[in-house]
């Protein structure tokens, strides 16, 4: 299969490539600044119509996945119209291309499209986000149905984590960090959600793509809790001192934008559907643990522990 994978180089794009290049998959990479380390590189800036369509043109991609984002919450509070131009409009180009081209589009969202008034979604529930990152995402998944009936899925993860972005921590490498340097850390107990790891989303998108399964599949970690456990369970797994994770509440925190009180995530569809399944927390931690000595380097490797 050829595939076209958008945000080659970051956190989640980068596993997908990985992942479905080992399959055996034609993978070409799209990036704007930074090639990817696997698949064959192809310059693009999707905020530009027409070298979205000439790029999806030249190649013929069977599926595209679109994991290119501007994920972070608040410069998206700060800066609105980059994250609709990035999460929202580049999205309708991509849709009305594939479109054109009879191509099989994969849009990769959040739970942050929901409020975080109710917890536990499922994928019928309406969704109605807090802040702006969150609306540019919807908006990115109102604009994916462009594609055209049949010919469209979209993928909601939750906090997703995993190595390979030094220079831009995750919620699990910022922690593991922090306590390796025997640092404390703040982290809030009252906001839930459904933490994914990349490696584990990463399958499960290559899975919808080969299969073109079609609609909105909940595709985040099978555990719900607060950041605050999250932190706890790291350092369980890494062996680290727990006594430096310190209980915050979200008022606590500076955020410039709103965050969902519980954004979890159900994930029933996907794993009735998937032969590869949403892990639990603590498969992902240990996973996550183990894949510390690929990016160590010359520091102390821990034993995981369960």
């Amino acid at each position: 299969m050829r595939l076209l994978v958008t945000g080659a180089s970051g956190l989640l794009g980068g596993s997908v490539i990985q992942i479905a290049t080992n399959k055996g998959h034609d993978v070409f990479s799209a990036y704007k600044e930074h090639p990817a380390a696997r698949g064959k590189p192809v310059p693009l800036d999707q905020t530009h119509p027409a070298e979205v369509k000439e790029t999806i043109s030249k190649i013929k991609p069977h599926v595209i996945i679109n994991t290119a984002a501007q994920s972070d919450v608040d410069f998206c509070e700060e800066h609105p119209d980059i994250a609709f131009a990035i999460n929202s409009e580049s999205v309708r180009y991509l849709a009305t291309a594939t479109r054109e081209a009879g191509t099989f589009l994969l849009q990769v969202s959040t739970d942050y499209v929901f409020d975080g008034e109710k917890g536990s979604y499922l994928e019928t529930d309406n969704p109605h986000p807090v802040n702006k990152y969150g609306l540019s995402k919807l908006e990115g998944e109102r604009a994916t149905i462009l594609a055209g009936e049949g010919s469209w899925s979209i993928a909601r993860p939750s906090v997703i984590f995993g190595w390979g972005r030094p220079l831009r921590p995750n919620a699990a490498t910022y922690v593991h960090d922090k306590l390796s340097k025997h640092e404390t850390v703040r982290m809030v107990r009252d906001q839930y959600c459904s933490p994914t790891f990349n490696k584990n989303l990463a399958a499960m998108l290559v899975e919808i793509a080969e299969r073109q399964i079609p609609g909105i599949l909940h595709t985040a970690g099978a555990t719900r809790l607060s950041r605050y456990e999250l932190a706890l369970r790291i350092a369980h797994v890494f062996g680290l001192d727990k006594g430096l994770v310190i209980p915050a509440t979200a008022e606590d925190i500076p955020w410039k934008a709103t965050r969902p009180i519980d954004s979890s995530l159900i994930i029933e569809r996907a794993t009735t559907l998937l032969s590869q399944k949403p892990q639990s927390i603590d498969d992902s931690l240990i996973e996550f643990c183990t894949d510390q000595k690929i990016h160590a380097g010359h520091e102390r490797i821990v034993a995981c522990r369960a």
